[in-house]
């Protein structure tokens, strides 16, 4: 059955970069220092590179420059070097073309890092606590299409099928799979020991009036997502979605005034640390 092959795939694909694992777990640790991270990071010095970039980039508006590990958890704080190290780690797998969503490559690195930015955006533009990791659960979003995309390439009769009888795109995924990018998604992230908070606004940020509960981290998400296919970034066969939740939007107290001001500026942010990595 495609299911069981989706979950073996699942099982198969290999986790995030240990860097970023290592660094995850000192995240709950109180007692977690620079130090910590720095010997948690010395034996990845590629990752540092990229993280030291991303730290120097101009979205995050440091005016000295960061030339340590060290100092960039003093400028900027523990758990935003950590969402660097998970971008950094991130970078080289999103980057890859996806088969089956029409993504080539470099394509789903920029919807991802998009939607990361749109989502720092409303948070600040609504003022609102939706979660300290919420980069990182923007910036993931969307892993499940790593795993899911050969089943979708292979299985596109059956899809294209049900999306003629009116079926979202992750609805005609269900439909021909038994399951939708974002539940695979869901699954990779607990398998990767990601905090249950990124795992749960993975799962349902497609829909999330079916979530069992409401949580900002997956409201602002989901609003983030939609908002970024709304302006076609990373639009792939999914196409463009014209709206978010109408429940997520009262819940959140979105306008739109706050979503023409956070589109206005979120290309520009995400091409920043796309450059950024990209040096």
């Amino acid at each position: 059955m495609r299911l069981e092959e989706i979950t073996r795939s699942v099982d198969t694909l290999p986790a995030m970069g240990g860097a970023a694992l290592r660094v995850l777990a000192l995240i709950e640790d109180a007692q977690a220092s620079a130090a910590r991270i720095e010997k948690a990071l010395r034996e990845d010095p590629g990752v540092t590179a990229n993280l030291l970039r991303l730290a120097n980039s101009a979205y995050f508006g440091i005016p000295s420059r960061i030339g340590s590990l060290r100092q960039a958890v003093s400028l900027l704080g523990l758990r935003r070097v950590t969402q660097m190290v998970v971008a950094a780690c991130a970078a080289a797998v999103l980057q890859r073309p996806v088969e089956g969503y029409d993504l080539p490559a470099g394509e789903l690195w920029r919807h991802s890092l998009a939607v990361s930015v749109a989502a720092e955006g409303l948070v600040r533009e609504l003022g609102i606590g939706a979660g300290e990791e919420i980069f990182t659960a923007a910036l993931l979003h969307d892993v499940g299409k790593i795993v899911l995309g050969r089943f979708v390439c292979e299985e596109m009769a059956r899809i294209e099928a049900a999306l003629g009888r009116g079926l979202t795109f992750e609805e005609a995924e269900t439909a021909a799979l038994g399951v939708d990018h974002a539940a695979v998604g869901a699954d990779l992230l607990a398998r990767w020991a990601l905090p249950a908070d990124i795992v749960y606004a993975v799962r349902w940020h497609h829909d999330p009036d079916r979530a069992p509960a409401s949580h900002p981290m997956l409201d602002v998400v989901h609003v983030a997502n939609v908002l970024c296919r709304m302006i076609g970034i990373g639009l792939g066969r999914e196409g463009l979605q014209t709206e978010p939740s109408e429940t997520v939007t009262r819940r959140l107290g979105v306008g739109t005034g706050h979503l023409e001001r956070v589109a206005s500026r979120t290309l520009q942010w995400a091409n920043e640390l796309a450059q950024a990595l990209a040096a």
